[in-house]
C-alpha cells in the first residue's frame, strides 16, 4: 500500500516532461484553486485532473487519496452547515445551544462547505498527480544549481521514509521465513518481535548512512565546482503544456478582474455562469489545462507525433 504514495517510473508521457514544466503546469493549477470560488470552475478544473491522473495511470493511486480527503470534507461540511448564520435560506432549525445559539442550517452553507470540499479535493488530486508524474531527485537536481548541499539534504531526506518502508518490508519477511509470528502472541510477545524488527532496521539504516558517505567520499563531494552527470532537455512537449498552462492562467486572471468565474455564497446564491462569456472562459480554460491529457493520448497512438514531440 505504501508504494502507491511513491514515484513510479512507468515511461509514461507526462513522466517524461521537463521537470521545469511540470512543477509550473502544477503550480498554476494549484494557484487556480485558490483562486476560484465558482463551484462550476472549481468542477472544471476537478475534470482536467482526472484526465491527467488517468493519463499517468494513477486510478487506483487518486481512489485512496480521494478517501483520505473524503475524511476531511466530511467534519467540514458538517460543522460549517450548522455553524454558518450567513444564509437566508433556512432549510432546518434547530434547538437553542448555550454559546452557540440556535443551531440552523442554510441552503448557502451546504452549498458553500460542498465547494470548499470540491477545492479540497483539487488540491489533493494535484499532490497525488506530483507524486505520479514527478521523480523526486530531478526536481532537486534544478535546486542543486542554487544550493547543491540543501538539496542533496533534501533528496536525502525525501528518500529516507520510502527507503525505510521497504526495508521493514523486506527484514519482516526475512524474519516471518525464519518462523517469526508478527500477529500472535500477547502484547509483550508482539512489542518484543517488533523490537527486533525495529534493531535490524536502524542498523540496516545506519549501514546505508556510511555506504552514502562513502559514495560521497569517492566522488569528491565538496572538494570543488559540482559536475552533472544527466541534463534535463527542453522539448516541443513541455512547450505545448507551459504554453497551455500560461493561456490557461491568463484566462483566469481576465475572468477573476471581469467577475465572470467569481460566485456569491452569502447572504444568497448568485448565479453560477453569468453569461456566455462566463462559459466560454471556462472552456478554453479546461482545453488549455487539458493539453498534457491530449498530448499523452497521441503520444500513446502515434509513434510519428511521438516522434516528433
Amino acid at each position: 500500500m505504501y508504494e502507491n504514495f511513491f514515484y513510479q517510473d512507468k515511461g509514461l508521457f507526462l513522466q517524461s516532461l521537463h521537470p521545469a514544466a511540470i512543477l509550473a503546469y502544477l503550480c498554476i493549477l494549484l494557484v487556480l484553486a485558490l483562486l476560484f470560488s465558482n463551484p462550476v470552475y472549481l468542477v472544471g478544473l476537478l475534470l482536467v485532473l482526472v484526465l491527467n491522473i488517468s493519463a499517468a495511470q494513477g486510478g487506483e493511486v487518486w481512489g485512496i487519496y480521494l478517501k483520505i480527503g473524503l475524511g476531511f470534507a466530511l467534519p467540514i461540511i458538517i460543522i460549517n452547515a450548522l455553524l454558518a448564520r450567513g444564509g437566508e435560506t433556512i432549510i432546518w432549525a434547530g434547538p437553542n445551544i448555550p454559546v452557540l445559539g440556535r443551531l440552523t442550517i442554510s441552503l448557502e452553507a451546504i452549498c458553500y462547505s460542498a465547494a470548499m470540499s470540491v477545492r479540497l479535493f483539487i488540491v489533493i488530486s494535484i499532490f497525488c498527480l506530483y507524486n505520479l508524474v514527478v521523480h523526486p531527485d530531478r526536481v532537486l537536481a534544478l535546486l542543486s544549481r542554487f544550493a547543491s548541499k540543501t538539496a542533496l539534504i533534501l533528496s536525502l531526506a525525501t528518500r529516507l521514509f520510502p527507503s525505510m518502508v521497504r526495508q521493514m518490508a523486506n527484514i519482516q519477511e526475512a524474519m516471518m521465513i525464519r518462523g517469526v509470528d508478527f500477529q500472535t502472541g500477547n502484547l509483550k510477545q508482539k512489542l518484543k518481535s517488533h523490537a527486533v524488527l525495529i534493531n535490524i532496521l536502524l542498523l540496516s539504516s545506519l549501514e546505508d548512512s556510511l555506504e552514502i558517505a562513502e559514495a560521497m567520499h569517492a566522488r569528491a563531494f565538496g572538494s570543488g565546482p559540482r559536475s552533472s552527470y544527466q541534463r534535463h532537455v527542453w522539448r516541443p512537449r513541455d512547450s505545448f503544456c507551459l504554453g497551455g498552462a500560461i493561456l490557461a492562467f491568463g484566462l483566469a486572471v481576465c475572468a477573476q478582474i471581469t467577475g465572470y468565474s467569481t460566485f456569491e455564497f452569502y447572504p444568497r446564491l448568485g448565479c453560477l455562469l453569468k453569461n456566455t462569456m462566463a462559459v466560454f472562459n471556462l472552456v478554453f480554460i479546461v482545453v488549455f489545462l487539458s493539453v498534457p491529457a491530449v498530448l499523452s493520448w497521441g503520444w500513446r497512438r502515434c509513434p510519428y507525433f511521438n516522434a516528433k514531440i
